[in-house]
Formats: structure tokens, sequence, C-alpha cells
């Protein structure tokens, strides 16, 4: 239990007591006290005052006496209009501190046999190309998630739903059979993921010929501009090909089906070493083409119900204009699906295959409108988290230089972003100094620890919300908000712990001083962190708490003497104080997937 829940609980008695009164969670407003007046925590009375039928002085003033006299973590208080400034005692800081010391994972909650099961599905690729920055925010936002929600005490299943089939798909076969010359991922010494990629750019340079030519045509014969252009887009050989291998593929032509089978293999093999890399993964990875078809079947199944509707076309809709949306078109004319019915599809074998209790999914922004229907269709089609379904919906990313745009094959790749990162951690450290004495394994190893900090930690700080601007050379800064800079206070933190004599526990008496308690304070602050974190679904809120938690140290630091301090008892504080430090950086860090170097 932390000071706060301590002190919200006495609260909630003294106001019984006194006043009659059963005050809730809400009521209980404790903040931490302005620096300007005396005290650590501050509990605003004003819900109180109706109840006392006395004014906010006097309500606060009777208050803090319970208090004083009745619990014994408060040792004295101030009131200000109706605000009560709670002095704790340095006795229940000291206590604090020592079972903060004894719990390996303080401020996370475990999990049990009866946790609620939490399903989210991140990273989402397409296999005609190699995963992206894009990919890279939602990749890391993914599995921060989850780490954050099963130290919330869920449990946690990690999916990934793989668009493996579509015209998309086609074009880089297309492309690859038309220009490959049989290169493969071992002639070409490139990754799988890379070499497809390269194919659905080339399919793009060359479809655009075609139409350059063929609009070209159709306006000498007399078509205006936009028209020749838009009938030059649908003639175009190239694009008439890669719908017949569609076609194709839908039919189980053995041909297509072994040439896609073999790509997606040469894209997942680089997908998986991409992933490692990035220190994420999955428990279970779904394919659309292999949910597509259970969307159709749930579709027809619920039109049968009268859940949706059939047009004269042969298309089928949902009406959802008495929720105040309009139409959605679930199955095309032809019969085949969209994105909706594979969503569908998807959700019907997760459901068969886990107890969901809620299903969060990570998802840009600009696909808002479809989470939004796609929770009112699970619903009406009786899934029991339909309606709660969580969309994580995150803002894009830009670079300086503007956007990517995939088929002009100006994309940041995810695998040159990261290595960048780590070359430029071992440049930046190697100019610092901070390579001394170590061998050349040991500087990669730390080099990579710290580039990949720096990206995961600019990435994760940032409201998910929001769009972003991702500067490679800010976020390898060993000063200000960047991982880089957490990073090193905590290998500077085991240094001191390395050459540091056996710890003991200091004795009760201990008198502290003020950054210290401020210190103990901010660290008990870490379990409400993780606990906002999970409602808001929120990485950025622990990435904020690391930093501010590694500020307060080093201001600590920059004051007190730890190794050098003569009395052996304030030693004592400060060694178990640095040690606790250390261990919430590395449980913090670890939710947003940062690994923490020994040393730097």
């Amino acid at each position: 239990m932390n000071i706060e829940t301590l002190i919200s609980q006495a609260a909630g008695e003294a106001v019984k007591a006194l006043y009659g009164m059963e005050a809730n969670e809400k009521m209980l407003q404790l903040q931490k006290t302005r620096s300007e007046f005396e005290g650590n925590l501050t509990l605003v009375v004003f819900p109180f005052v109706k109840a006392a039928k006395k004014s906010p002085e006097q309500t606060a003033q009777e208050i803090g006496q319970y208090l004083v006299d009745n619990c014994s973590a408060v040792e004295k208080f101030n009131v200000v209009k109706g605000f009560l400034n709670l002095s704790i005692g340095e006795g229940a800081w000291l206590q604090l501190l020592q079972a903060i010391d004894q719990d390996d994972r303080f401020g996370m909650k475990p999990v049990h046999e009866g946790s609620p099961l939490v399903m989210i599905e991140y990273s989402s690729p397409n296999t005609n190309k190699p995963l992206h920055l894009g990919h890279v925010r939602n990749n890391l936002l993914g599995w921060s998630l989850a780490q954050i929600m099963e130290a919330n005490g869920n449990k946690v299943v990690k999916t990934n739903i793989v668009n493996d089939r579509g015209i998309h798909i086609c074009k880089s076969m297309l492309a690859w059979l038309k220009y490959g010359n049989g290169e493969t991922p071992e002639s070409s010494g490139k990754k799988g993921d890379h070499l497809i990629g390269d194919y659905y750019v080339a399919f793009d340079k060359h479809y655009r010929e075609e139409v350059k030519t063929l609009a070209a045509q159709y306006v000498a014969s007399g078509l205006p501009a936009e028209q020749a252009e838009e009938k030059a887009k649908q003639e175009a050989p190239l694009i008439k090909e890669a719908h017949e291998m569609l076609v194709k593929w839908e039919n189980n032509d053995p041909e297509v089906r072994a040439l896609w089978e073999k790509m997606n293999n040469w894209v997942y093999a680089g997908f998986d070493e991409t992933y490692k890399k990035m220190g994420v993964g999955f428990d279970k990875i779904y394919y659309e083409s292999q949910t597509y078809l259970k969307g159709k079947a749930k579709v027809e199944e619920g039109l049968a119900k009268g859940l949706f509707e059939r047009h004269e076309d042969n298309s089928v809709w949902a009406d959802l204009t008495n929720e105040g949306l309009d139409q959605k078109l679930l199955l095309r004319s032809d019969g085949t699906s969209v994105y909706m019915t594979q969503d569908i599809g998807t959700a019907e074998m997760r459901f068969q295959d886990y107890p969901i209790d809620k299903m969060i999914y990570v998802v840009g922004n600009e696909q808002n409108y479809h989470f939004q229907v796609l929770s009112i269709l699970l619903d009406r089609l009786g899934f029991k988290w339909g309606k709660e379904l969580v969309h994580f919906s995150y803002g894009m990313v830009e670079l300086p230089n503007g956007k990517m745009k995939s088929r002009e094959g100006t994309v940041v790749d995810a695998d040159d972003l990261m290595a960048l990162m780590v070359e430029d951690a071992y440049k930046t450290s190697m100019e610092l100094g901070k390579f001394d004495d170590m061998t050349e394994e040991e500087r990669r190893e730390i080099a990579r620890i710290v580039g990949m900090g720096a990206l995961k930690y600019f990435i994760l700080k940032v409201d998910a919300r929001k769009n972003m601007l991702f500067n490679p050379e800010e976020s390898i800064d060993f000063n200000g908000n960047t991982g880089p800079f957490i990073q090193y206070t905590y290998a500077r933190i085991r240094s001191i712990l390395r050459k540091a004599p056996c710890m003991t526990n200091p004795a009760s008496s201990t008198s502290l001083a003020d950054k210290e308690i401020e210190l103990i304070q901010k660290m008990s602050e870490f379990g409400a962190a993780v606990e906002q974190a999970g409602k808001d679904y929120s990485p950025s809120g622990i990435a904020n708490y690391c930093y501010e938690l590694t500020k307060v140290f080093n201001q600590f630091y920059h004051d007190f003497s730890i190794l050098n301090e003569p009395d052996e008892q304030k030693k004592a504080v400060r060694l178990m104080l640095a040690k606790n430090v250390a261990k919430i950086i590395k449980n913090g860090m670890g939710l947003l997937g940062i690994e923490v170097p020994e040393r730097m």
C-alpha cells in the first residue's frame, strides 16, 4: 500500500467518524502539496463541507486533527482555505521505502487464474512490402500496451492479422513474374520483404508508364484529359492482368497459389527478422486468406437472421441509420468480401480460440469510422465484447521531409531506421567517451540497447492520439526527455551499487532530507502511473513517469553524496533509494519494451 492509499482510507474513516458520511473514492481527492506550502499531500475538503455544516477551514481543521490523532503516518497539518496540507512523518516514509525494496514488482499487479483476458491486435502488415516507420509506431504501441495491461493484472494475448490477399499482393507477384528473372532472397542477398517490396514499386512504375501512354492515345482520339486518364487506369494491360491473377487466386488456381505461398514465405521470414530486432512478438497470428471466408459465412448468417439486407444487385449491406450512421457494404454484388467482412471473420475465429473479455485494436486514426461500424456489427452479431471493443487510435508519424508513399518507394524502411539509430548511438557514445575500457562486442551491444531505446522512447513518450514528427537526431541525446538520458541514469546507479559495500537496512530513526522524501514519494507513485496508463491505454504516461523519476533522482544525486557519506545510516538510506530507483526505472522502461544497460 502506498502513502496516498493509506491517507485516503484514513480520511474516509475521518469523515465517517466526524460527520457520519460515507465518502467514495472520487470525493477523497489527494494531490501532491504545492511547493509554496508546507506538507507532502493535500486533501481537498470541499466535498465534505455540506455534511460537516461548517466552513471549509473548520472542516479541514477537524479532519486534520483527526488524522494526526488516529493515523500514525500523519505528523502535522496546516490549512489553506479548503485545502488540508498533510505532513507525513519520516518513519512512514522509511517504512514505505522498505516496502518498495521488498517487492521486485512494486506497482504492478499479479495475473491469476481468474484474471480477465485482453486481446490486443497490432502490426497488421501487408505482404507486398516491408515494415516502415508507420508500422514501427504501431508495433511499439501495441507491444507496450500489452505489457501495461498485463501489469494491471490482465491476461494478455498479443495478435497480428496479416493482409496476405488482394489486388496489392497480386501486383507484386505479377511484377516478379514479368521482371524478376527468378530472383530470390538468396540470389539477391536481400531480405524477402524488401525483395517483394521492390517488385511492388516496379509494378507501379510500369503501370504509370502504361497509363501515361494510353491516356495520350485517348486524348488524341478526342477524349477529355480527365476521362482519358481514368479510362487508361482501368484499361492498362498490367492492372487487367493483376485482376485476372486475383480471380485465379480466388478460384484456387494451383500455379498462382504456389507462387503466392512462395513469395509470402519470403516476406514472413523478413518480417520475423524485423520483429526480432524491434523486440516485439505475437502469441497468435491470423491471416486474411483464412478469415475472409469465415467473414462471408458470418454475414450470410446475419442476412438469414434479418440483421442485414440484400440489394437488387445481389450486394449485402448493413443499415446503420438508427445508430446515426449510413449504410455499410459487407459483400459486393459478385459475392467478394470487403475489409469489414474480413474483420468480422477474424473476430469469429478469435472468439472461437479465446475467451476474450476485452478486444483492443491498435490501428491508425484514419480507420476511426471503420471501427465505429465494426463495433456495432460485432455487437449485432452477438459477440459479447463487440459493443465495448477498443480502437486504440493513434496519429501518423512524419519525418522532417514529409510523408511516406509505399508505391513510390519513398517509405522510411523500419530495418534501415533501426540500423541508423544503432549506428548513431555507437558514434555518439564514442564521441562522448562513454565506450572507454570496453570490448568492441560490449560497445556494439550497448549501442544496440541505446539506439533502440532512443527510437522507442521518442515515439512512445508522445500522446498516441497525436500526429508526431520523428527526428532521429533529437532522440539520441544524453540530456533531456530521451531514452538515453534515462538509460544513462540507470547505468550510473548500477555503477554506484557495484562499488557499494553490503547493503543494510537503515534504522527507523534515521532522519530524511526533503529531497530524499521527494524521491520516495515519486517512487510510490509508480503504481498509480501504471494503473492510469492502463485506464487511458497510454504508454506515454509510463514514459513521462520514468523521465520525472529520473529527474528527481538526478536532482537528489547532485546535492547528496552516496558512497562518500560518512554517516552509515544515511548511506544505507541512500543506497536503498538508488537501488529502488534503478529497479523502478528498469520495470517502467520494460513496460515500454526498452532495455536498460548495466553500464554505459
